[in-house]
This record gives C-alpha cells, structure tokens and sequence, in this order.
C-alpha cells in the first residue's frame, strides 16, 4: 500500500475535497482552477449523505455552496469518475440541481426561474477509445456561437481528463499544473512535491498520508479502493469486449463488401470480355463472309482462281469452294 492515498476513490476524493476540516484544499484547489476568472472565499458542504458502499454509484460526491470575495455565489457539483456518455450524464445532473433550485416554490413571479449557477467540475481519471474529450481540460460554457461572447453564466462544465495530463515534475510552471500533477500521480509517490513552494500541499500531505487513518477510516478506505479497482477492471474488460465487437463486425463486413465487390467487379469484367469476345468474333466473321462475297464478284468478273485467292486473302482451296457452290 502506498504512503498516500488514492484520492479518485471516492472516500479519498471525499476526504481531500468534501469535509469541513479539509475545504481548504478544495478553495485552495478551486481558485487554482478557475484563476483569473473568480476567487473563492468560502464553501459550505450541503450534501451530507453517506457514501454508497457499492460499486454502482452514479459518481457525483457531494454538492458545494460556494461564495466568492465579491459576494456572489454559485453551486460547485465535484464528480471523480469515468462513465459511458459522461458529457450526457453530467448536463443531467447539472439540469437536475437547477430544478431543485426551481421547483423550491417561489412566490413572487419575477424569482420563479432564478437559481445559482452550477458548476460542474468532472475529475475523469479513465479513457476509452470512444472518448469525448480529446484533451486534457474542457471548459464549457453557454456562449453565442458567431461571436463566442458567453450568454449566461447559470451553467459552466470543467471536464479534467486525467490520462491526458503529461507534464512532468518539473514542468508544472502553474499552481494548477501542481495540483493535477499531485493528484494525478499521489498513489504512487513517496514524499509530496511542491511543499516548498505552496504552504497548501504540506496540508494535503498531512489529510494523504495512509499512515494517519484511523482503523477506521482504513476500512472505509480499503473498501472504497476495492470498488474502485472493480469499476476500472469492469470499464477495461467492456472496453476490450467493445473493442473485439467492432473488429469481428469490421471482419465481417469487410468479407461481405469484399465478396460483393468481386461479384460486380467478376460481372463487369465477364460482360466487358463478352462483349470483346463477341464484337471480335463478329468483325471477324462479317470479314470473312466479306472476303468470300468480294472472291465471288471477282470470280464472276473472270478472274481465276489463283488471282482471286491473292486479291482477296482467301486460300485457293476456299475460291474452290466458291466455283461449286
């Protein structure tokens, strides 16, 4: 077991980014993320339901309240994991928080459809080869689609996938770049980088380390990384399986078009031939019967044999013919 723990199962994603005595690493992780844009103050854990205990969890930790210094506020959804139609997926849940919001039973018309905006942070720590995102960070707004200029703020989608991160140590020049770097490799490091130069990883280090669980907290860990290991193996053997479908279908489609295109191509080239074979043997036939009908013009107009053989081609024992016929 290594000496951090994995933070994209979902007790350690929980740990590092969903408890009150850890949010600074969630405001530290935000305003990192979303720099130069909004700068988080505060955050507020509105979901405080249990984490399942089986693997078929739909993904989505926990809802966030979050205030930012000038006052306003939105609502942070945070999801850690690969799913099939993962975009589709994370706009439903999205419209789903904008219906709470809605449906809370306004009173006064002109409030009936105001809610906070939603931001969706998706952590997607696996790739198929029928992946929707092609690079490592999405950002999805409500913008026009001549001028680019963002329409609404109400929805906002910060895709991050994982895999497609491949800065080294020592090329992560952003604090974000740190951020991923660490959260990308954590499992597999031995000390944690960047303590140096950002107060805020050696609070990570401490709220990582394997070494500081509870008994308790162990279990719930272990159990949580076995779900985690069983969804990837289940992703990796549906992706295999997906995979050996379309080659076998690919096969066999190539074998059906293969064997209809020599079909067609077999007709065109027998017709082609026949009809060759056919125009030569009819030049040939309507030649010599021409030979023939100029051998007899030539044989009534007094020419012998032998003279007409040479004029028309034809052999003497042919012009013979032609005197009995």
């Amino acid at each position: 077991m290594g000496k951090y723990i994995n933070p994209f199962t979902d007790w350690g994603f929980k740990r590092l980014f969903g408890q009150e005595f850890s949010k600074d690493l969630l405001i530290s992780f935000l305003n990192d993320l979303l720099v130069g844009e909004l700068q988080v103050k505060n955050v507020v854990f509105k979901d405080k339901e249990e984490l399942p205990s089986t693997k078929d969890q739909r993904g989505i930790i926990y809802d966030v309240y979050c205030e930012t210094d000038t006052g306003e506020r939105f609502i942070l959804e945070m999801q850690n994991r690969w799913q099939p139609n993962f975009l589709d997926r994370s706009i439903c849940y999205a419209c789903r928080s904008v219906l709470e919001q809605v449906d809370k039973g306004k009173t006064e018309q002109q409030d009936a459809y105001r809610f906070l905006p939603i931001y969706t942070v998706c952590f997607m720590n696996y790739t198929s080869n029928k992946e929707e995102l092609d690079k490592f960070r999405t950002d999805i707004v409500l913008a026009d689609k001549e001028s680019g200029e963002i329409a609404s703020n109400k929805l906002r989608f910060i895709y991050l996938v994982l895999p497609l991160f491949e800065k080294k140590v020592d090329e992560c020049d952003t604090d974000f770049d740190k951020w991923i770097y660490v959260l990308k490799h954590m499992e597999a490091l031995s000390r944690m980088p960047f303590t140096a130069q950002k107060e805020i990883f050696k609070q990570l280090e401490e709220y990582a380390d394997s070494h500081r669980l509870t008994k308790k907290e162990w279990e719930a860990y272990e159990n949580s990384l076995w779900i985690a290991r069983d969804n990837m193996a289940c992703m990796a053997a549906a992706e295999i399986a997906a995979q050996e479908k379309g080659l076998a279908e690919g096969r066999e489609k190539g074998l059906a078009e293969g064997r209809e295109k020599g079909l067609a191509e077999g007709r065109e080239k027998g017709l082609a031939e026949g009809m060759a074979e056919g125009m030569a043997k009819g030049m040939a036939k309507g030649m010599a019967e021409e030979k023939l009908a100029t051998a007899k013009r030539l044989l009534d107009m007094g020419l012998d044999v032998l003279q007409t053989a040479k004029g028309t081609g034809l052999s003497i024992e042919e012009v013979e013919k032609l005197l009995h016929s």
